[in-house]
């Protein structure tokens, strides 16, 4: 018998048929917050035994009953092959949230409590973007660390005019915590050569602009983490 939270029903959110859906067990429970988070964010509630599709279809038209090892879902019951380029992204999304995790465990190490409220920022949009890829859902306009999408391109674009302090190469002299800043920031910029490549159809047009342009956003705002780090521990 197993007792979901708010926390871990939010983890264990499904898709299907473009819906997002729970499972629950014969025998588990959610807690009241766990029930309330996901009546209030629509997700519908089903008994496990539901979880299994009668079939699997391909992007081809090929059908099987049973998920072969090298498939896996791109949304609902449609199987893709691994190496296609949206499970490529979803897993450069994947790599990013670890290295944002450790960055925000360095920043509450290091009592950095506004780079680290900053991190959860990021977190909770990259989170967002696997959401609107799987659900094919558009991204809201968002802000990060107080800056809209043009003002985290010129801030990063000119440190000097607003923190005073100049680009800069990292160098083994930095601290923990700017590294792993650094480490966040070349994964955002991974994840965004990802998704150039995932969402473009047959002619090469992009087809998610915004998810694109969000992670670009994304390492801007690591990029101005980095600069203030940097000016304080020069500083100090």
């Amino acid at each position: 018998m197993a007792v979901f939270t708010a926390e871990s029903a939010r983890a264990n959110v499904r898709v299907r048929d473009g819906k997002r859906v729970f499972y629950l067990a014969e025998g588990d429970h959610l807690t009241p917050s766990a029930r309330d988070w996901l009546r209030r964010d629509g997700v519908e509630i089903l008994p496990a035994r539901a979880a299994k599709p009668n079939g699997y279809r391909t992007l081809t038209g090929a059908v099987y009953v049973e998920k072969p090892e090298h498939m896996t879902h791109l949304a609902g019951d449609v199987l893709v092959e691994k190496t296609h380029p949206r499970i490529a992204f979803r897993g450069g999304i994947d790599a990013l949230e670890a290295a944002l995790l450790l960055a925000g465990r360095e920043a509450r190490a290091a009592g950095a409590g506004e780079t680290e409220q900053a991190l959860e920022e990021v977190l909770t949009l990259v989170r967002r973007l696997i959401r609107c890829d799987v659900l094919e859902e558009p991204l809201p306009e968002f802000t990060l660390g107080g800056l809209t999408a043009s003002e985290l391109r010129q801030h990063s674009h000119f440190p000097q005019k607003y923190y005073d302090q100049p680009h800069f190469m990292p160098d083994f002299s930095d601290s923990r915590l700017l590294l792993t800043l650094n480490q966040a920031r070349t994964q955002a910029r991974w994840a965004e050569l990802l998704a150039c490549s995932a969402f473009r159809d047959s002619e090469g047009r992009v087809t998610r602009p915004d998810l694109i342009q969000a992670l670009n956003r994304v390492s801007s705002l690591l990029w101005i983490l980095m600069i203030r780090r940097r000016k304080e521990e020069r500083a100090g």
